[in-house]
């Protein structure tokens, strides 16, 4: 806000292992000393944030987290009519490669799909999109390069079945793959020696 300066703060709330924070940091330091590269580990943020631009109500998640369903539909809960991605991908582009840009558009694509709502994928070196609802790409830069997107996109208030739901789909059918490999493994156990065939 002019004269103000930021009303609104999102902080990542789903930090890289190894990247932003250590894991089992102290097991760690007892046999390298690989953790003092990262000698602090970074604070996660603890709610979803919607920013208020007039009609846009804006869900953010920042990078690595667009791979969680639960973040970005948290956000879609919370009131975003909008979603937008940034991230940054230079030390995965150094050499060419374009694996990671490509797997986080893919993956800003299918929450696009999941929550019904327009995307703004922002990269500082990557392929930066704009993403219609249906998953297709509206507009797109190259990789490295510089450039301005600019697209209307339609604007979404209401809750998708998978952002009513969320997860328990997958659960029930994790339960499911669970208890059918159990019952087959136990289907399958030799019938001990001696023991004497059913019959009717």
């Amino acid at each position: 806000m002019p004269g103000v300066g930021p009303t609104t703060i999102y902080v990542k709330r789903q930090l890289v292992p190894f990247g932003e924070y250590i894991p089992f940091r102290g097991i760690i330091a007892s046999f390298s000393s690989l953790p003092s590269l990262q000698p602090v580990d970074f604070t996660p943020g603890r709610q979803a944030v919607v920013f208020d631009v007039g009609k846009i109500k804006l869900g953010d998640v920042i990078c690595y987290e667009v791979a969680f369903d639960d973040l970005v539909r948290s956000e879609v809960t919370a009131g975003a009519n909008l979603l937008a991605v940034q991230s940054n991908d230079t030390d995965f582009e150094i050499d060419g490669q374009l694996g990671e840009t490509e797997q986080q558009t893919a993956m800003a694509r299918i929450r696009a799909i999941e929550s019904d709502r327009a995307v703004v994928y922002a990269s500082t070196t990557g392929e930066s999109t704009i993403i219609a609802p249906d998953g297709g790409l509206i507009a797109h830069s190259g990789v490295w390069q510089q450039a301005i997107l600019d697209a209307r996109v339609p604007l979404v208030s209401y809750r998708t079945l998978a952002d009513r739901v969320g997860a328990w789909p997958e659960y029930v059918i994790i339960m499911l793959t669970v208890l059918a490999l159990a019952w087959s493994v136990v289907g399958s156990r030799p019938r001990r020696k001696g023991a004497r065939p059913e019959t009717a």
